[in-house]
């Protein structure tokens, strides 16, 4: 299998066509960025870091009954992944309050939710990725009806369940992410995306030490030492 033309290239991803319509490459970057990309920078192996931890990630979540897009990985920077149409809601999923949460309800940083909160977001850029409540979506015609919007909220919250559990068994607190969904040539919703510390926050569970993007945004280091310590975690037998 090999790239073809370039589909789309996102803040932490290219995408390319291949010989087969059902399937795409999905190269990851070194990219960094933060503050709608205002604050731009790379890190040598962030890239082949993400493929590996969303590789490990999406492996867990489909044996736990969580179709994905992911088909294999090609090598350290690359996926061969399904080609679907994405949904363009980011659906974001918090256990604690920190971040614009806490800037948008007054919620003291660190506070534990009483449930997971789930807030869907437009994926538009030059939009800056607005909340939307589901008859925003439906106005939009983001999705095809009100179903689909139950459907991706039950998902997110079963990945949650899933990866919360996995990570604190690995001293590790998730206190929220971000995914998308896709929906495949058959009309089935696949998770896609990636998951990883680009796209979620994982906090120490002892130290409080944040070990995702957030170091980028705030000055706190390097991004690939922290993606290592992630990384080694999720490797971690139990």
């Amino acid at each position: 299998m090999e790239k073809k033309e370039l589909l789309y290239e996102g803040k932490a991803k290219k995408l390319y066509k291949t010989e087969d319509n059902n399937l795409l490459i999905a190269e990851f970057k070194d990219d960094l960025t933060a503050f709608n990309a205002l604050k731009k920078g790379s890190e040598d192996g962030k890239g082949a870091l993400n493929n590996k931890i969303s590789t490990q990630l999406f492996k867990i979540l489909e044996k736990n009954g969580i179709k994905t897009h992911l088909v294999k990985t090609l090598d350290e920077t690359h996926q061969l992944v399904k080609f679907c149409k994405i949904i363009p809601i980011e659906v974001i999923v918090r256990n604690i309050a920190t971040g614009s949460l806490t800037k948008r309800l007054g919620i003291t940083d660190g506070t534990t939710l009483p449930f997971p909160l789930v807030e869907f977001c437009y994926k538009n850029d030059d939009l800056g990725d607005p909340l939307l409540n589901d008859e925003h979506c439906l106005i939009l015609n983001l999705v095809q009806d009100e179903g689909v919007l139950v459907t991706l909220k039950e998902l997110a919250r079963k990945i949650n369940s899933i990866l919360k559990d996995f990570f604190a068994k690995r001293d590790l607190i998730l206190v929220d992410f971000k995914v998308e969904f896709g929906i495949d040539s058959s009309g089935e919703i696949l998770l896609a995306d990636e998951i990883s510390p680009d796209s979620c926050r994982f906090w120490d569970a002892k130290t409080k030490e944040k070990l995702d993007k957030d170091r980028f945004r705030e000055g706190l280091g390097s991004v690939k030492v922290a993606y290592e310590e992630v990384l080694n975690r999720i490797l971690k037998t139990q």
